[in-house]
Formats: C-alpha cells, sequence, structure tokens
C-alpha cells in the first residue's frame, strides 16, 4: 500500500488530521506510528541499554504521544516533540530501574533477535550490515549507563551538548569528556571485534 494517499503528507498535517477526527479514528495515527517506530524503538534501546524492553517502551512512547496530542503547539516539528517524549519517558524508566533490585538479561541472542536490528529490509546488503549494526550494538550495550547515555542522546538524538547537560544535570565538560570516552571505547571494541582471531601475520 505505498501509494497510500496520507503517503505525501508531513507530520503536521496528519496531526491536524488526527485532531478532527473522532477519538477513535486511528487510522491517521498509525500512519505516523510506521513513519517513526523504528527510530523510537531504536532510541528506546539504546538510551536504555535494555533490547528485550525497547517494544514495549515505544509503545508506551507512542500511547503518552497519542493523549498528549492537544498539547503539541506546532512549535517545533513533530518529531522533535516525539523525540522529547521519547527521552523524557525513558529517562524516567532508567530512574524507576535504578530504584529496583536490578537484575538484567540483555544476552547476544536477545541482541541479533532484536526487532529494531532489522529495521532496514535492504536485501543485497543485509547480511553485511546487519553485522555491522550488531558489532555496533554490542559495542553500545557494553557502555555504563553513564556513558551510553550521553552518547545516544547526543548522537542519535541529535541533542546539544548545553541539552544533554540540562538534562542529565552534569556540567558541560563533563558531558564533553564522556561522549569522548564513550565514542572511544565504542571504536575501540569494534576494532576488537573485527580483528583477526589468533593474531596471525602482521
Amino acid at each position: 500500500m505505498s501509494g497510500s494517499p496520507e503517503a505525501g503528507l508531513t507530520d503536521e498535517m496528519l496531526v491536524a488530521r488526527i485532531r478532527a477526527s473522532p477519538r477513535d479514528d486511528v487510522q491517521h495515527f498509525e500512519t505516523l506510528l510506521r513513519r517513526h517506530r523504528a527510530r523510537v524503538v531504536a532510541n528506546c534501546r539504546y538510551l536504555t541499554g535494555e533490547p528485550a524492553q525497547a517494544e514495549d517502551l515505544a509503545q508506551e512512547v507512542f500511547v503518552k504521544a497519542y493523549f498528549s496530542l492537544a498539547g503539541f503547539r506546532g512549535g517545533s516539528s513533530f518529531k522533535t516533540w516525539l523525540q522529547r517524549i521519547k527521552v523524557n519517558h525513558c529517562l524516567d524508566y532508567l530512574k524507576a530501574r535504578r530504584a529496583r533490585p536490578a537484575f538484567v538479561d540483555a544476552t547476544a541472542e536477545d541482541l541479533a533477535s532484536a526487532p529494531v536490528m532489522a529495521v532496514e529490509p535492504a536485501a543485497e546488503r543485509d547480511l553485511l550490515e546487519r553485522e555491522q549494526r550488531q558489532r555496533l550494538a554490542a559495542a553500545i550495550d557494553a557502555l555504563p549507563d553513564n556513558l551510553r547515555i550521553p552518547l545516544t542522546l547526543r548522537d542519535m538524538d541529535g541533542f546539544t551538548y548545553d541539552e544533554i547537560a540540562r538534562r542529565l544535570d552534569l556540567g558541560l565538560s563533563a558531558v564533553k569528556m564522556r561522549i569522548l570516552r564513550a565514542r572511544r571505547a565504542v571504536r575501540e571494541r569494534i576494532a576488537a571485534a573485527t580483528e583477526p582471531s589468533g593474531g596471525g601475520s602482521q
């Protein structure tokens, strides 16, 4: 159904139609969901470091967004507005998680089978890209929260250093240092994962 008449509508046009529709008519919102779902799932996954929770968290983000549409004033794009809801929801989830006794099960199998890892179905490149994505995902997942979260906010969500500092209640220099350390750690882990095993000839 790629010829859907809604395909040519902007997010903001769809929001206007949602507001003008009966409450039980969710067709336009489902279009927005399909359009943004993959990115929201991916970002929930990287922000929290829990692949198994990413789908549920993304679903909760979209439910919040749907019932908060009256508060969307158009001062920013819908994508930016949705991004704020997602970041706040994930950070709230992390705070609640820290308050609970922790047991996290993030196995390599969870990572490889996470739906977000198969978001782009380009058949010819799929195998190589999946390997690269899995290496990147594993490297990011291996970071502690204090490095992974600012890195995700900067490199996936596009927040400025100042915005990250305010959201995480950190100094600007601390944010820059954590992101630098996180990028370095990810590069080193990916390099180690791609080196031939056995240390053969130099």
